[in-house]
């Protein structure tokens, strides 16, 4: 009972510091892109040229995210997301400030770095605050990225209304993040490694506080033992079905980007619905698709998470596909809609399973699920758009319900791993809320 007396405001501190980096990496988001135009104008860019710079922003989250697993391993996740929440604020004032195309591209590739940075660590922090927990938390936290997504697009929106330019946007928005940051570093949950154990110190200080144990010297001897040849040979490959949980994120995120490009135009260019209405569709699939995070916790927590996927992948993949087949605007809304329903749940499940398969490599196992994941969601406009050309925007379409569909049936890919009889989402210290 002391434990919980302690354990539990500490343990609301860590989430809610969780809560504020993935708030301050959505704002950081929606506020670059909400000013974009505004960056187009000042430096008098074709379409083209800025494609070209926008491109700095995708290859340098790509090689954050590749780069910073091992580092979050190695060093901990909290020491690394929090210089990387700080460096958020700062970053996202740069691309104002370029002078010309090229170095937009650079300041957008840092932008970049940093954020595919953070989007890793805290991640992996978020995992090690939910093994703590013993129960599914992880959907809320990307529920709140995407209210961070709309609050940095609404402030992005009255900077623009107000005929502001993108530095002061930037740096108001930067000083915010700034501030979010600080506060969430003095709540952190510290996770960094204990080279003797495949587990966070974190982790382990709380279990081995729940469930204290005396350990004879003839047993120490060998534990010892196993904890040099571990140190000494430690463990090179990705923990299992990491690839796997990869190629399922970079399914979901498929859907995602082709419904953030492709659904206003399908209803205007294919439905003739006027262009108010049209931007309705993709309304409602966000809407939908945070209101299925902020409620998904307690369905992993009653269904479990196969039982979650598999829902959620097949609500998603017939609601699109049946919205295709009618194809009237209202059904384009509403199959919109339940497509945003039913993606809600996936990534935050796939990248909850990622990180419990092995606590000493989540940060390896998350940055491999995260790239993978973001490819998708890059390269889901662009094969929806080369599809389009061949087969018509409709039938291009039913290829994000298949895959969704396909993330359905390998639903049991999400199942927790089983170790020493326990499940690795399932911690000694479940009674903790």
């Amino acid at each position: 009972m002391a434990l919980l007396a302690t354990a539990r405001p500490s343990l609301r501190r860590a989430r809610l510091a969780v809560f504020g980096l993935f708030l301050l990496a959505g704002t950081a988001i929606g506020t670059w892109t909400a000013r974009i135009p505004a960056i187009k104008e000042d430096l008098a860019l074709s379409d083209g040229r800025l494609s070209l710079a926008l491109l700095g922003v995708a290859a340098g989250a790509i090689t954050g995210m590749l780069i910073i697993g091992r580092l979050v391993d190695r060093y901990g996740s909290d020491r690394v997301m929090i210089p990387a929440a700080i460096a958020q604020g700062a970053v996202l004032v740069l691309p104002a400030l370029a002078p010309d195309l090229p170095v937009l591209a650079l300041t957008l590739f840092l932008f970049g770095v940093v954020n595919g940075t953070l989007d890793v660590s805290m991640n992996a922090n978020a995992v090690t605050v939910e093994r703590a927990y013993g129960r599914p938390i992880m959907s809320a936290f990307h529920a709140v990225f995407s209210v961070g997504g709309f609050a940095g697009a609404a402030l992005g929106g009255l900077f623009a209304h107000a005929e502001a330019g993108p530095t002061a946007t930037f740096a108001v928005a930067g000083a915010i993040i700034l501030v979010v940051a600080v506060l969430s570093a003095r709540w952190a949950l510290r996770d960094t490694p204990d080279p003797r154990e495949p587990q966070s110190a974190a982790a382990a200080a709380i279990q081995q506080e729940a469930t204290p144990q005396e350990v004879t010297s003839e047993e120490a001897a060998p534990q010892e033992a196993a904890s040099d040849r571990r140190t000494a040979a430690p463990r090179r490959r990705l923990p299992q079905g990491a690839f796997f949980l990869g190629v399922l994120a970079f399914c979901g995120l498929i859907g995602e980007g082709a419904s953030a490009d492709w659904s206003s135009v399908y209803l205007h260019d294919d439905l003739g619905s006027s262009p108010g209405f049209a931007a309705a569709a993709f309304a409602a699939f966000s809407i939908m698709m945070t209101a299925g995070r902020f409620a998904g916790d307690r369905l992993a927590a009653r269904l479990g998470p196969v039982a979650l996927v598999r829902g959620c992948g097949l609500l998603g993949a017939v609601g699109l596909a049946v919205n295709l087949v009618i194809g009237t605007p209202v059904a384009g809304v509403i199959g919109f809609a339940l497509f945003g329903a039913g993606l809600s749940c996936v990534i935050p499940q796939v990248f909850s399973a990622a990180g419990h398969r092995d606590p000493a490599q989540s940060g390896r196992a998350l940055a491999t699920v995260a790239s993978l994941g973001y490819t998708g969601f890059l390269a889901g406009p662009v094969i929806i758009g080369a599809l389009a050309e061949l087969v018509t925007l409709p039938r291009a379409l039913f290829v994000p319900a298949l895959l969704t569909l396909l993330v359905a049936l390998a639903a049991p890919a999400v199942r927790p791993v089983r170790t020493g009889g326990t499940t690795s989402a399932a911690p000694a210290q479940a009674n903790v809320s």
